[in-house]
């Protein structure tokens, strides 16, 4: 098993793109994990690589990416939000708004919840009259 993870350290570089050691930390992140063997190490990183450049692949093709031949956030974001298969990233990959924008949203949402609250004040008073 020695052998087996000096030679996959050694090629390792070749094989993958993303840094083992980083993955290693995020999979130990997690309290189900106690020891990670190297195979799956090497797997799960193949695994996210590939997943990554799927991603990107879709959103550039199915993006404004070709238009301006680069691929954008807005793109990716586009994807999370329309592709069903990559619905489960729309909130890491949310739509990109002005700050301005949010802050009128975030206004309009506490006055819409205080007439909310005001509403319920009456409809409480209504029922204790009857």
């Amino acid at each position: 098993a020695e052998m087996a993870a000096a030679r996959l350290s050694g090629t390792e570089h070749r094989l993958v793109s993303l840094p083992l050691s980083r993955i290693r930390v995020i999979m130990k992140s997690s309290p189900e994990v106690s020891s990670i063997n190297q195979d799956a190490l090497f797997l799960t990183a193949k695994a996210t690589e590939l997943f990554v450049q799927y991603l990107a692949t879709y959103s550039y093709k199915h993006g404004r990416g070709k238009e301006k031949n680069a691929l954008t956030y807005t793109d990716l974001s586009h994807t999370a939000e329309e592709c069903e298969t990559f619905q489960f990233l729309a909130d890491i990959l949310p739509k990109k708004i002005l700050a301005s924008k949010y802050l009128k949203m975030l206004e309009k949402e506490k006055r819409d919840g205080e007439v909310r609250e005001d509403d319920e004040d009456e409809e409480e008073e209504d029922e204790d009259e009857v």
